[in-house]
């Protein structure tokens, strides 16, 4: 497969760094709720990228709150991503919503969040996903996935609480930079960067 002459060329929306809002919370939540009113496909998704032993990992999940100048998202804590931010809480997520030729990478650091906002999310659930939370060791080896087929029969069966198992919650990430990226034509799109610098955000252009 030849991909050297597989290319878009971008030409939607301008980004001037002279005309944004100077909190990148803002500005995230505009570009955010755009995306979700015009119905961008998992507008939400996002790339969370975590490091351990200088090795770095990286793996789809979603946004479910944007607060406290933060980013949520629930995970297992025993999980490979779960046990790396536990060991180096220094994170990346990336946003990428191509229908509007935009992209979003926020840095920082991650944090647990209180048992009753991961309680409150986990009981919103569905109660399949649910149990599936609960039955589910992840990251780890299972020999087969009839293991987690006869786990969860059983967890019917016997009409086990559906309470929120201690190893499963959310994470906070509190950026110190974020990028938003807008595709121009001929490759030379805007970047704009927020980097934190006290209580303020220092606003910069970068070269594509």
């Amino acid at each position: 497969m030849k991909l050297h002459n597989y290319r878009k060329q971008y030409s939607r929306d301008l980004l001037d760094e002279t005309q944004v809002p100077v909190d990148p919370i803002v500005l995230f939540q505009q570009w955010f709720e755009l995306a979700l009113k015009q119905h961008a496909h998992e507008a939400n998704a996002m790339v969370l990228s975590t490091v351990s032993e200088n090795k770095p990992s990286a793996r789809v999940v979603l946004l479910k709150e944007v607060s406290e100048g933060g980013f949520v998202f629930f995970t297992n804590y025993q999980s490979k991503k779960g046990i790396e931010l536990d060991t180096n809480p220094f994170a990346c997520l990336t946003f990428f919503w191509p229908e509007f030729e935009r992209q979003i990478r926020i840095e920082g650091s991650a944090k647990r969040v209180s048992d009753e906002i991961s309680d409150n999310y986990f009981n919103s659930r569905p109660e399949q996903s649910r149990i599936s939370a609960i039955i589910s060791p992840q990251s780890q080896v299972i020999a087969s996935k009839a293991i987690l087929e006869n786990k969860k029969n059983e967890f019917v069966t016997k009409a086990e609480n559906l309470k929120r198992p201690s190893f499963w919650g959310g994470y906070c990430l509190f950026p110190d930079a974020i990028e938003f990226w807008q595709g121009r034509p001929d490759r030379l799109h805007d970047r704009v960067k927020y980097v934190k610098n006290g209580g303020d955000w220092l606003i910069q252009r970068l070269a594509p």
